[in-house]
């Protein structure tokens, strides 16, 4: 039997050289989540987590993030989120919260034998029909952009407004909105007139740039690895898999109607920016409805992301999963009196309905869904490994 073995790891090493192998065992894994506020994340650390890594109904859950209360930092996972960076611990969420990152960097870390790097590029209140937009999807129509466009002019007329009456309030402190606006020199119609080429352009200019900003910040510290992560050993990398988390601004501006058209072509042009044709994409679905059904504009956004799961060139690669089943039952009962009893909330909840109650029960369980989501996924994937 010791004869078999001896031979089975000479094969092995004459048909696969010393540099590749070193090279398959030691690259790093690289992932990327993306998408808005709530991967950003909202959970609070202080006092909500704090205090359950403590309590005896939820301090098991969280045990493997502290020793004797003070918070680990693992040594196998690394995070670059624009500008903040280091060792997995808490607080890479939003300032002072926890988002998906940290379980699912526990998930990964505790998965592989490899290094792994977590790229997050995220931004509260952004849109995959503007912000977010793919450069495939182009520009909207030009009804769309003047839509945009006089939105800004009657933004600008409200600031000019209000500064107005405030002043004219000192003097007549019941004046009415009405009254000042009869002695404004300047209109919505004269802002928008005067300022159309100008806002037209700013407007343009906004529709995909968190999409470039997303891919140059992501090829950016790839490039930058030694510089950021002192410690990278140098061996190459691999693109592993990318997570978006995203929907809540696309329920306005009629964005849910091309949410499905917007998705697809997102999926191709990043896989194509970042060279990596088949790139594993896990999609976290809509949930802010919670237990109860989605309707309106947030059930079309959420149609629009579980059809993913249907379009055949994503069949193996690409997986939407809903995230409303992670919701947090105790916090949504205790939500609708948190201004009551909110010295019981903080041990609870930190945030609103649309930030998922700023559950760290909700953002930890999502966090492992889409972590043993891309795993499953990976099994259908050839390494590609990058240097």
């Amino acid at each position: 039997m010791l004869l078999v073995r001896l031979l089975a790891i000479s094969i092995v090493i004459h048909c696969f050289p010393p540099s590749l192998l070193g090279e398959s065992l030691n690259r790093l894994r690289v992932f990327v989540l993306a998408g808005q506020s709530n991967m950003e994340g909202k959970a609070a650390v202080d006092p909500l987590l704090n205090h359950q890594i403590k309590a005896p109904e939820t301090k098991k859950l969280f045990s493997h993030l502290h020793r004797d209360g003070k918070y680990l930092e693992r040594e196998d996972v690394w995070i670059d989120y624009l500008g903040r960076r280091g060792k997995l611990t808490v607080g890479y969420g939003s300032p002072g919260k926890i988002g998906p990152e940290l379980e699912f960097g526990h998930t990964m870390g505790n998965h592989f034998s490899e290094q792994v790097l977590i790229i997050k590029t995220a931004w509260g209140g952004k849109s995959i029909g503007r912000d977010f937009r793919p450069p495939s999807s182009g520009l909207p129509k030009e009804d769309k952009i003047l839509e945009f466009v006089e939105g800004m002019a009657k933004h600008e007329f409200n600031i000019l407004l209000k500064k107005k009456w405030n002043l004219m309030k000192k003097e007549t402190p019941e004046i009415s909105r009405q009254e000042v606006e009869k002695s404004m020199d300047v209109s919505v119609e004269s802002i928008f007139l005067k300022n159309k080429e100008k806002f037209r352009e700013e407007v343009v200019a906004s529709h995909g740039h968190y999409y470039r900003l997303m891919i140059e910040e992501v090829k950016n510290s790839l490039k930058e690895l030694k510089t950021r992560f002192p410690t990278y050993h140098g061996k190459g990398y691999e693109l592993s898999g990318f997570v978006w988390f995203q929907g809540w601004n696309d329920m306005y501006h009629g964005f849910q109607d091309e949410y499905a058209e917007n998705m697809k072509n997102f999926i191709k042009d990043v896989r194509k920016d970042l060279g990596a044709p088949d790139l594993p994409f896990v999609i976290g679905m809509m949930g802010q409805n919670g237990f109860k059904e989605a309707k309106g504009n947030m059930a079309v956004v959420k149609a629009a992301q579980a059809s993913m799961n249907e379009v055949p060139e994503f069949a193996k690669l690409v997986r939407s999963i809903p995230t409303d089943i992670y919701w947090d039952k105790k916090a949504d009962e205790a939500y609708p009196s948190w201004r009551e009893n909110f010295e019981e909330w903080k041990k609870i909840g930190s945030d609103h309905p649309y930030h998922y109650l700023g559950s760290t029960l909700f953002f930890s369980r999502v966090g492992r869904a889409f972590g043993e989501t891309l795993i499953d996924l990976m099994k259908k994937t050839t390494p590609r490994n990058h240097e």
